[in-house]
C-alpha cells in the first residue's frame, strides 16, 4: 500500500477550499445523486447485488436521507473512511451491512455484500461465504444467525484476523482516490 499510503497523506493535507472546489467540479449544484455518483465512479453494467451495495453505500452517506450527498456529508464520508476510529468504522459497516434496516446482520446480507463488493473491485481473494462462515463462528457466540450492532463490534475487535479481513474487503481507497482525484472515466 505504499503509493496508497502517500497518495492519501496528500488527500488529508489538502484544505477546505481545495476539497470545496473539488466537489462543485464534479457536482455544480452543490448536491450529488445516485446517479452522479455511479457516474464518478464510473460505474455501468453492474450486476443486481453490486448495484444494490452501491446504492446502499449512498443512502448510508447520505445521512439527512433527502436523497443527496451535500458537501458536509461528502467531507464526512471521506473522513471516516480515511481517518474515522475503528468504533465509527466497524458502526459504519454495521449500517451497510444491515440492508434491511432491523438493527442486526444475518448471513445472506452479509454474503450479499461481499459479493457484491468483489464484483465492483473484481478483487475476489477472498471467498464470500468462507468469511462469513468464519465471522458467524467467532462472533455469533449464542448462535442465533444474527448479530446485533453491539455483537458485532465487540467480535470484531476481539478477533484481529476478522478485523484484517474486513479491513482488506471494506477498503473503499481506491474509490475515494477517484472521487476526490474528480476522475469521471
Amino acid at each position: 500500500m505504499g503509493n496508497q499510503g502517500s497518495n492519501l497523506d496528500e488527500i488529508l493535507a489538502e484544505d477546505m477550499h481545495h476539497w470545496y472546489n473539488k466537489f462543485m467540479r464534479e457536482s455544480p449544484s452543490g448536491l450529488i445523486t445516485l446517479f452522479e455518483l455511479k457516474a464518478i465512479l464510473n460505474l455501468k453494467g453492474l450486476n443486481e447485488n453490486a448495484n444494490s451495495y452501491v446504492d446502499q453505500v449512498f443512502f448510508t452517506f447520505d445521512m439527512d436521507g433527502d436523497g443527496y450527498i451535500d458537501f458536509v456529508e461528502y467531507i464526512a464520508a471521506i473522513s471516516l473512511m480515511l481517518k474515522g476510529e475503528i468504533n465509527q468504522k466497524l458502526k459504519w459497516y454495521f449500517k451497510l451491512f444491515d440492508q434491511d434496516g432491523n438493527g442486526k446482520i444475518d448471513r445472506e446480507e452479509l454474503e450479499t455484500i461481499f459479493s457484491a463488493i468483489q464484483d465492483i473491485t473484481r478483487n475476489r481473494d477472498i471467498d464470500p461465504e468462507e468469511i462469513v462462515s468464519l465471522i458467524f463462528e467467532r462472533i455469533d457466540v449464542n448462535g442465533e444467525g444474527e448479530l446485533t450492532l453491539e455483537e458485532f463490534i465487540e467480535g470484531a475487535k476481539d478477533h484481529p484476523d476478522i478485523m484484517d479481513t474486513l479491513k482488506k474487503i471494506m477498503d473503499l481507497t481506491p474509490v475515494l482516490v477517484i472521487i476526490v482525484e474528480g476522475r469521471t472515466g
